[in-house]
């Protein structure tokens, strides 16, 4: 299958412009499933909750959803995303997954990071994959990678792609990633986003790129620059992920005891 991630640089507050955006790329994928980046279309960098409020969207009938199934439907993709949510008077900070056949469902980022903690609501939906087909797909959002335990959840459903839409502005996350694909035998796409936000007199926060495509075995089959747009597709062979034997006598996952771990 062919899987790959558009990385760009979203212009905070423009909703309908980075749709537009998105949507002119895509045109030209010719792909399985393509990732975008954390809160694509809304920017990152809130100044206040109101802020936060008007630029949250419900799931699944906002605009960017909507917007984003008739891409999936359109180029025949399933697309994972990253959007504020507004469910009630509560915000969160989330991922869609979408395909040919319309909306699939929602994660809820669970590890806040920074002033996410002062707009958003922590992630209530726990960790999920999907069952597309031709592989099953999980989902994390951004800092989420720091936490092993929520990649070796979605391993544990049965993840074989982790799609992991990102705002990343600490330098750790590119190099970790090949250690939590390859200590649970996954691929992993990470689309980060490029470009400053600077916004209401903050710190600005400069984001790292080098979005990439990880390898069961940790290897990093493309890494994209940290400051020039790119929207990349490479292929992937899913059954590499479904076979978690490390030689004749250690399976990865079966081999674990989990009675010894104390949590």
């Amino acid at each position: 299958m062919r899987v790959g991630f558009y990385q760009f640089d979203p212009q905070f507050g423009e909703i309908a412009t980075n749709l537009d955006v998105v949507t002119a790329k895509l045109e030209r994928a010719d792909a399985d499933v393509i990732v975008l980046p954390e809160l694509f279309a809304s920017g990152y960098q809130f100044v206040s909750q109101d802020e936060v409020q008007q630029l949250a969207e419900p799931v699944p009938d906002g605009p960017t959803v909507r917007r984003l199934v008739n891409i999936a439907k359109r180029r025949n993709l399933y697309l994972v995303a990253g959007l504020p949510e507004r469910f009630g008077s509560r915000c969160y900070n989330s991922a869609v997954v979408v395909g040919p056949s319309g909306f699939l469902g929602c994660y809820r980022k669970t590890h806040l990071f920074y002033e996410e903690t002062q707009f958003f609501t922590p992630g209530d939906s726990g960790f999920l994959v999907w069952d597309i087909g031709v592989a099953k797909i999980g989902v994390m959002i951004c800092f989420d990678w720091y936490y092993p335990e929520a990649a070796r959840t979605l391993a544990m459903q049965g993840a074989e792609i982790i799609c992991h839409p990102s705002n990343l502005v600490l330098p750790n996350c590119p190099d970790s990633m090949p250690v939590r694909c390859l200590e649970n035998r996954v691929f992993a796409v990470t689309c980060n986003r490029i470009g400053c936000e600077a916004r209401g007199g903050k710190d600005p926060l400069t984001y790292i790129g080098q979005s990439e495509v990880v390898s069961p075995k940790g290897i990093i089959q493309h890494r994209a620059s940290r400051d020039r747009e790119e929207l990349t597709i490479v292929d992937i062979d899913p059954a590499e992920a479904r076979n978690k034997r490390l030689n004749r006598y250690n399976d990865l996952l079966a081999d674990r005891r989990a009675s010894l771990y104390k949590l």
